[in-house]
């Protein structure tokens, strides 16, 4: 399998190579020429270990198999407390995908517990012996499992850049206290978007880059502009609909809808990729918090970024540039580099585009979109609390929000799979809001506080 960039036919590289650079040099991401197909019989049964090494392998096809294999046994073992793709039922025709059970309590570790291994990897494949220097910007989840991925890997330097008072306060301490001689952290004047362009750019700089080698470094990125970060989220898409049909809760071969909370558009991607891969995916619903620049693209074929930046109570998808949208249209315009080329040039130049007619057709056909503000979200939280003692953040209940919205508004009653994406516990205190609790303990006396209020635990990655 090789893998081109989404805005130079000639740039070709092997997924070790892809993994290793995250960008390509000319601004481009990496995505692959092609798209194995997903041996669905004979993964119905596989172990979520098992079902990774067999996703990771189609794409990773200069990775030795047997070390897929264990890397991904390390990764989702132990560290998942046996939840690995965890599938929650809500009600019948309603399940939640609990992506939160691993070490840091957010979606971000499937990938970036696994991806130091793949890039390590990736260096001995490729001979390299140079010091990897990782920039990361982060709206909150990822710069925490990023550094707990790469902390204390020789060879490996992180640095990750996050934006001052755009966090929550669980989420800055994760960060903060991550222990590690190769990792820094730092807090940016600005928002994620300032932080991912000024990551984004220092990527581009030649001066940088020669500076850099000069000292024998190289830089990569764990952000999901990086395929490895990419890749295996596309697993639990499958393992959540072997867990529904083994459940008896849809018959094999009945398609199932995915409603997704997503900034960086990386998590829905994944998705839409397991269905490219076979998978029986229906829709796949996007939503957004007060940030709606993809709720506004899905329903217009317009992307405008230039609008009014909210800070909300679901940080992690307070973002107006969503990166992985790029490779998106690269596949709705059957791989047009320069078609790609000139919406990410015109967005550069005035802050918004507008796709061809055939681009905003397949897009309506494929994805449904929504979003939901601060205030419905915390009644969301609340309502989901009363009526199903189902304990949620506020992103996933940005998207059982939009999904209600979706289904009244269409009637579609294909039985669908919320992706939650983060531990209620990260964001106690909007939780302990929409729970009717207006006193808070202060720092993490708080997580005992909600754990009181519900009788849920605390997490134990969490507990102090």
């Amino acid at each position: 399998m090789q893998f081109q960039s989404t805005r130079d036919p000639n740039t070709i590289v092997s997924s070790s190579e892809a993994i290793l650079r995250g960008l390509a040099p000319d601004g481009g991401l990496f995505v692959p020429t092609a798209f194995p197909k997903a041996e669905l019989e004979d993964w119905k049964s596989l172990s979520y270990p098992e079902l990774a090494q067999k996703v990771l392998a189609g794409f990773l096809t200069d990775y030795d198999p047997a070390f897929l294999g264990e890397a991904a046994a390390a990764t989702y073992g132990d560290a998942f407390a046996g939840k690995a793709g965890y599938v929650q039922k809500v009600h019948d025709g309603l399940y939640s995908l609990e992506l939160w059970h691993g070490p840091t309590c957010a979606f971000k570790d499937y990938a970036l517990q696994l991806m130091p291994k793949l890039l390590v990897q990736a260096k001995k494949n490729l001979g390299r012996t140079e010091t990897t220097r990782i920039l990361v910007a982060t709206s909150g989840d990822t710069g925490k499992a990023a550094l707990a991925g790469y902390a204390g890997l020789p060879g490996i330097e992180i640095e990750v850049f996050y934006p001052n008072a755009g966090t929550s306060e669980i989420q800055r301490l994760q960060m903060a206290t991550q222990a590690g001689d190769n990792v820094s952290v730092y807090a940016v004047n600005g928002n994620f978007d300032d932080a991912q362009t000024g990551v984004k750019r220092v990527f581009g700089d030649a001066s940088v880059a020669e500076e850099l080698e000069k000292r024998n470094i190289c830089l990569s990125s764990a952000n999901s502009i990086n395929w490895g970060r990419l890749v295996p989220q596309i697993v639990y898409y499958f393992y959540a609909y072997f867990r529904l049909v083994e459940q008896g809760n849809v018959a094999w071969g009945q398609p199932v809808d995915f409603c997704v909370p997503t900034g960086n558009f990386g998590d829905i991607l994944a998705g839409y990729y397991a269905k490219q891969m076979g998978l029986p995916v229906g829709k796949l619903v996007c939503a957004s918090n007060k940030n709606n620049v993809l709720t506004d693209f899905i329903k217009t074929g317009t992307y405008d970024a230039r609008r009014t930046f909210y800070k909300t109570t679901s940080p992690s998808m307070d973002i107006l540039i969503s990166s992985n949208l790029e490779r998106l249209l690269f596949s709705l315009s059957n791989h047009d580099d320069a078609e790609v080329r000139g919406y990410m040039e015109e967005l550069a130049r005035s802050g918004r585009y507008e796709v061809s007619p055939a681009i905003k057709g397949r897009l309506e056909k494929l994805f449904a979109a929504g979003f939901c503000d601060d205030d419905q979200t915390q009644k969301v939280i609340g309502r989901m609390w009363q009526e199903h003692r189902y304990l949620i953040d506020p992103h996933t209940a940005v998207a059982f929000d939009v999904l209600d919205q979706y289904r009244r508004d269409t009637g579609d009653t294909t039985p669908t799979v919320v992706v939650s994406t983060a531990s209620p516990f990260k964001f106690c205190d909007s939780v302990l809001g929409a729970l009717g609790v207006s006193e808070l303990a202060a720092g993490t006396a708080i997580l005992d506080q909600l754990s009181q209020q519900t009788g849920v635990p605390v997490p134990a990655p969490l507990a102090v």
